[in-house]
């Protein structure tokens, strides 16, 4: 049972040059965490709370954290095992509660295996999608895993729920049909602008299977699905897409070679794609951007990279508004290196976590903070495989207090795990 696959491939070299970069790196400055504690607040065990959550947490107002797990739950999935769950994590004092608000059925009317972090729309409602359920009819290869995937949304129940447990209600808004439309949606999350329009990627289908972006808009008790964009001929988007406050969306693919970063802004006749990064063009400037973007307020954009670097483990890099200028922010070391979207705090600090890098090459979680010298990294977590968790494909959530929270796909205390594997995943708190 898995994810969403990263793909090898080539982009047309025929692509005009897009822009000279200023390739003025500013390497950071490497310290040691101080003071940082430690904890896991929820070990998934396999059953009805779930199993390997591949994707990170999104926080309400109150600091409620909500989640997927991608396997677990009771509903009989790829081979018998569970179809997946999604989660909240609610305080109550200085513990945490866990409610299992949904156990995904798989087969043709629900979705199955959630890989990608849920979001919140401005009315307490919850997006996500599946990598596999819905319509299977044989157009979305291995990827799709009984289906070519799903979007849902999750509802709090209409009245007041008295219980402890209250599971919210689940509906499945879009079944990805597959080439030549849309199929198998990638592992970043939706994006949702002012007017409710669902925005995002898939990793197969579109005009030569190598995926597109979609937009779902909202008509009346339904929803209208479009793809916006397929120029994709030689390996496609493993995010997903980012908004900014002008309502262009931006994006990054695997290739060409070493990936590349786009933008979607809107015209008076759809879309307008611009290819405004090639990473091939970079010296050092890592490969395979797998996490979606970040946006600060004054439209730069942020990102990171699975490999490469001067390190082989990733780097984090930024993109100035207007000029797209490549700043190198700094180079991981280890094997493998973020896979999710970065998170900015009120001082401009960047808090991410790694795949493989780290001490024991089981995944770290990082800050880097800006400084007149250059961006400062300072490692907070090195996972260690065992019941602490390992390999986390998460963001960072920051509540209100400082602390910081994100998910471990695997290791943990869990045993009823499917493939054998060493834990079924945690949910973890660092408290600074």
């Amino acid at each position: 049972m898995t994810g969403p696959q990263r793909q090898s491939s080539i982009f047309d070299n025929s692509l005009p040059a897009i822009l000279r970069f200023c390739c003025a790196v500013i390497f950071g400055t490497a310290i040691l965490a101080q003071a940082q504690t430690f904890q896991v607040i929820h070990n998934f065990t396999g059953g009805a709370d779930g199993a390997f959550p591949l994707a990170g947490l999104t926080a309400d107002g109150g600091g409620n954290l909500y989640g997927t797990a991608q396997g677990g739950g009771t509903a009989p999935c790829y081979a018998g095992y569970g179809c997946g769950t999604a989660f909240r994590l609610k305080r109550s004092g200085a513990d945490w509660v866990f409610d299992p608000l949904y156990e995904f059925q798989g087969g043709t009317n629900d979705g199955q295996h959630p890989s990608a972090r849920m979001v919140f729309a401005p009315n307490g409602v919850l997006y996500g999608t599946t990598y596999g359920g819905g319509i299977d009819n044989n157009t979305c290869g291995d990827g799709g895993d009984g289906g070519c995937g799903t979007i849902f949304k999750l509802t709090p129940p209409p009245t007041f729920c008295g219980s402890v447990l209250c599971p919210w209600d689940e509906t499945v808004i879009y079944f990805f049909p597959g080439s030549p439309g849309a199929g198998v949606p990638s592992g970043g999350p939706l994006a949702i602008d002012q007017s409710g329009n669902l925005y995002g990627s898939s990793i197969n289908g579109g005009c030569c299977d190598y995926g597109d972006d979609f937009e779902l808009s909202p008509s009346g008790s339904g929803w209208n699905a479009a793809l916006i964009d397929n120029h994709f001929p030689d390996g496609g988007p493993m995010s997903g897409l980012t908004i900014d406050n002008a309502g262009n969306l931006y994006g990054s693919v695997e290739s060409p070679y070493a990936g590349a970063i786009y933008q979607l802004s809107t015209s008076g006749f759809g879309w307008q794609f611009n290819l405004i990064m090639n990473l091939n063009n970079i010296m050092n400037g890592g490969d395979a951007p797998q996490g979606s973007l970040i946006v600060d307020g004054a439209g730069n954009l942020y990102g990171t990279t699975l490999g490469g670097g001067v390190g082989n483990g990733g780097t984090v890099f930024e993109l100035s508004a207007g000029t797209w200028n490549f700043s190198l922010l700094y180079s991981l070391t280890g094997s493998e290196g973020p896979q999710e979207s970065l998170t900015m705090d009120s001082a401009g600090n960047l808090y991410g976590t790694t795949y493989g890098d780290g001490a024991y090459n089981r995944g770290s979680v990082f800050k880097l903070s800006p400084s007149a010298n250059g961006w400062i990294y300072t490692e907070l977590y090195d996972f260690t495989g065992g019941s602490d968790g390992s390999l986390p494909i998460s963001n960072v959530v920051i509540d209100a207090q400082g602390n910081l929270y994100g998910t471990a796909s695997r290791g943990g205390t869990g045993t009823n795990c499917y493939e054998g594997s060493s834990g079924c995943g945690v949910v973890w708190k660092i408290t600074p």
